[in-house]
């Protein structure tokens, strides 16, 4: 029974973050993230562009609550957006920003487009990204323009799980059209990476000791010095002493 409950509140989960997916086109939306509150439901929203969420005095934001309510039989739905600090590092925002200029400014102008978006997702920080333009660009025939830069992974659990991807669609006079992102963020860890260990941190840890002793002789010759010309003093007091003796024994 506790498995089933787990179940349907993820497949509830995943059904809201479509709705809101669907009913919320081009305002930058990434993911959405549910979380259970003793008040009730509380739903946060990850985006680019809040204010377009929002809306006039919080009209949108309003009427979405409500229809929450209504369809998933929310008791309290309490929405919350967090802004984004990096949309160039989102796969689907940069899939959407595609899609607007392609619908705005059309085929011509394509590849400059495909360019700009590359380079400003790399000088993010991203570690690479690809770009998959598909359809009838720019003759009747369809084809497929690829952009790419950077080091990206195509295989194993990281391609799966680390890599960002989102597919997109354009429709132009023309037809439709296919738009793919691939990003790899920077905060991935590469099985691959190795750390080195400097030697010399190493070495330099044995020539503190004879540094040590080299300063404890010095100390040491420094000490013997200044005994020796006491122990000369000493020797010509003692010999001064001797012939007053002796001249002693003359006047004797």
């Amino acid at each position: 029974m506790i498995e089933r409950k787990f179940v349907a509140q993820k497949i509830r989960e995943f059904e809201i973050n479509e709705y809101l997916s669907q009913s919320l086109d081009n305002v930058g939306l990434s993911h959405t993230k549910m979380v259970k509150t003793p008040l009730g439901e509380k739903i946060i929203v990850y985006t680019s562009r809040p204010g377009l969420i929002v809306g006039r005095k919080g009209q949108n934001i309003k009427l979405l609550t409500k229809n929450l309510k209504k369809r998933f039989q929310l008791e309290n739905p309490q929405i919350e957006i967090s802004e984004i600090e990096n949309p160039n590092l989102v796969a689907k925002i940069v899939a959407e920003r595609i899609v607007d200029s392609l619908e705005r400014f059309g085929l011509q102008k394509f590849k400059a487009i495909g360019h700009k978006v590359m380079s400003d997702v790399m000088n993010s920080g991203a570690l690479g990204i690809e770009i998959i333009i598909s359809g009838k660009v720019p003759s009747d025939r369809a084809k497929s323009w690829r952009f790419y830069q950077g080091y990206l992974k195509k295989c194993g659990e990281l391609a799966i799980v680390g890599v960002r991807k989102a597919n997109l669609q354009a429709q132009l006079k023309t037809g439709i059209i296919g738009v793919k992102v691939s990003i790899m963020p920077p905060d991935l860890k590469l099985p691959d990476d190795i750390s080195i260990i400097n030697k010399e941190s190493k070495k330099e840890e044995p020539k503190e000791e004879p540094a040590k002793e080299e300063k404890a002789a010095e100390g040491e010759a420094k000490e013997e010095a200044k005994e020796e010309p006491a122990k000369e003093e000493k020797k010509e007091g003692k010999k001064e002493k001797k012939p007053r003796a002796r001249k002693k024994n003359e006047s004797k």
